[in-house]
């Protein structure tokens, strides 16, 4: 029997995308080098929703990008991953040389998800800086990468996991923690 613990409602979600959006516009004083990249899937949404509000904020446009990072994990090299992963493409609007290149997730957790995605990242160009935005950070890191901007922490213990939905691909927003008893 799981338990289910609601942790972020719809409001509370657009909040913490919104503080996001607005220490991204801070931290870089402007938008004018800025590139959003959302790590498949619901990272691209939440990428879609900050640049939407910086436009907002701003009045000028960030290009947003897809990362599929399949042939970058690292977890996929291990014999007894017997099917070739399936690459389901990405969607880079600019060229990334030069520009400061946010990579937007969900959830990050051990780092491994980041490390991956700038090694995409990397193979698209060199960027000048790459940062990176997460709804929840849960902690647990197993390689030395942190968020620069976090919509909400929250501990939790490696045998918990985080449910982000988005109304995009979920039908509804939310975050919720699943407790196995």
């Amino acid at each position: 029997m799981s338990q289910i613990v609601s942790i972020l409602d719809e409001v509370s979600l657009n909040r913490a995308l919104t503080r996001i959006s607005y220490e991204i516009i801070e931290r870089n004083k402007g938008i004018d080098k800025l590139v959003l990249a959302g790590i498949k899937t619901r990272g691209v949404y939440i990428a879609d929703r900050i640049a939407k509000k910086i436009s907002e904020i701003e009045g000028g446009q960030i290009p947003v990008g897809e990362l599929d990072i399949t042939l970058y994990r690292d977890d996929r090299h291990f014999p007894e991953e017997v099917d070739d992963p399936e690459v389901k493409g990405q969607t880079f609007p600019v060229d990334v040389k030069g520009k400061v290149v946010i990579l937007v997730d969900d959830v990050i957790y051990t780092g491994r998800t980041i490390r991956a995605a700038m090694d995409a990242v990397i193979d698209l160009g060199r960027p000048e800086k790459i940062m990176v935005a997460s709804l929840i950070d849960r902690g647990h890191r197993e390689i030395p990468i942190k968020a620069d901007y976090i919509g909400k922490n929250i501990p939790t213990s490696k045998s918990e996991q985080v449910k982000v939905s988005m109304k995009e691909v979920d039908g509804k927003d939310g975050v919720e923690i699943i407790k196995d008893n």
